[in-house]
């Protein structure tokens, strides 16, 4: 298959500090999550991916565009959906009109067919009771959904999300996962989060990055493998366990090298995410009881 994103040799420095190293992958059709830890390099990453910011090494293609050039650009940008990590939103804006102001950037000139698009997304992101609701009366997980329905004017080949569940509650949670994985179904989507269990619910793949350099890319099932054996459960937190934590039945979960005759506990892809980042220069993986 076709990669819909072909990144080789990332590489970039904000002054005496490395956000991406030699980053390299290839993205098709279907959601990936990126993990990291804070600082990973992560929303560089994206950054760069949505041409907002350029490499200082590397190149990459979108649908086989080079926005190393002008026109490579332009036409990656519009194959684009992005939502950042902090969507700058007008407060006296209702969803229409900050999602057509975006439309209009998007070179959408017919008004017609523009406010159709603007009317489609909103309904596809569930806003279309509030289209005419000021932005600074939404809640926050509305707000989101309003940032995702821009990301979608013009239906991009490749959508890239920075946290878009991050301050959510569950319910919020859950109904943005809902809307995500539609989003992945026939496009490309890139999706950073903190949240292992996002990435479970929702991804066929995942990149694992630390220090600006990939650690891990494969499958959710993949990563989770990782762990298998080495994590148990114990009356007391094990010193000797890279990670611990006092479970809600009282004993402790611990991840890491178990004592002969442990318990051993099914893993989850946070233990191996947490395994995979073990070791790693500026990374701690200690979990405090």
């Amino acid at each position: 298959m076709t990669p819909t994103v072909s990144a080789s040799g990332l590489s970039l420095r904000y002054g005496g500090t490395r956000a991406l190293d030699d980053v390299s992958l290839r993205l098709s059709a279907g959601v990936t999550g990126l993990l990291g830890p804070n600082g990973a390099g992560k929303t560089t990453l994206l950054r760069v991916l949505a041409t907002a910011v350029p490499a200082d090494r590397g190149a990459f293609t979108v649908l086989g565009h080079d926005p190393g050039t002008s026109r490579g650009r332009q036409e990656v940008r519009r194959h684009l959906g992005y939502l950042p990590q902090t969507p700058g939103f007008h407060p006296d804006f209702t969803p229409f009109e900050f999602v057509d102001y975006v439309a209009i950037l998007k070179e959408l000139t017919d008004r017609a067919a523009r406010h159709r698009e603007v009317r489609r997304v909103l309904d596809e992101a569930g806003l279309d009771g509030v289209r005419g609701k000021r932005i600074r009366k939404l809640s926050g997980g509305m707000r989101q959904r309003v940032a995702l329905a821009a990301a979608l004017v013009g239906d991009p080949a490749f959508l890239v999300l920075d946290e878009p569940t991050v301050g959510l509650d569950p319910e919020q949670r859950m109904r943005f996962r809902e809307l995500i994985a539609r989003a992945g179904e026939g496009r490309t989507v890139l999706l950073s989060t903190h949240q292992t269990e996002d990435v479970a619910m929702l991804c066929h793949r995942v990149v694992v990055l630390a220090g600006g350099t990939v650690r891990f890319d494969g499958t959710p099932a993949e990563l989770t493998a990782r762990a298998a054996g080495r994590v148990w459960s114990s009356a007391e937190r094990d010193p000797g366990a890279k990670a611990g934590w006092r479970t809600g039945l009282g004993t402790f979960r611990n991840v890491g090298d178990p004592p002969v005759g442990a318990d051993l506990l099914e893993p989850t892809l946070e233990d191996g995410y947490l395994l995979t980042l073990d070791g790693l220069d500026g990374v701690d993986t200690e979990v405090a009881a």
